[in-house]
């Protein structure tokens, strides 16, 4: 039933951003954005995280889910370091994320030339 919920909430939230670039005039980069941004507010909520319980990798994979990790890394450094984790709790709690995209990006440029 993991797989299916996964499968299942990730896809809703795939569909969802699917409408948002095929109704409207937005660019994936705005999509990009509004979806990382709504994550975060929800998750800033408390609405989220039965989403992430529900889901699994379904919710916390797809850009909702990296609002999400940014905001709950804000929280948890807050508790923490206090002031100063509001500064460097997204950071950490998406350092792989992040890192990972960078090195393929990266790979990717070696391996591909860009068209004009």
């Amino acid at each position: 039933m993991d797989f299916l919920f996964a499968f299942l909430i990730g896809g809703l939230l795939c569909v969802a951003a699917q409408l948002v670039l095929e109704l409207t005039s937005l660019t994936p980069a705005h999509v990009m954005v509004l979806f990382v941004s709504l994550g975060a507010v929800v998750s800033g909520l408390g609405l989220y995280q039965p989403l992430v319980d529900l889901g699994g990798a379904g919710a916390t994979i797809p850009l909702p889910g990296f609002g999400h990790a940014l905001v709950q890394g804000i929280l948890k450094a807050i508790s923490q370091e206090g002031a100063l984790g509001l500064l460097t709790g997204g950071f950490t709690a998406t350092a792989a994320g992040i890192s990972v995209a960078i090195l393929a990006s990266w790979v990717a440029a070696l391996l591909f030339d860009p068209k004009s």
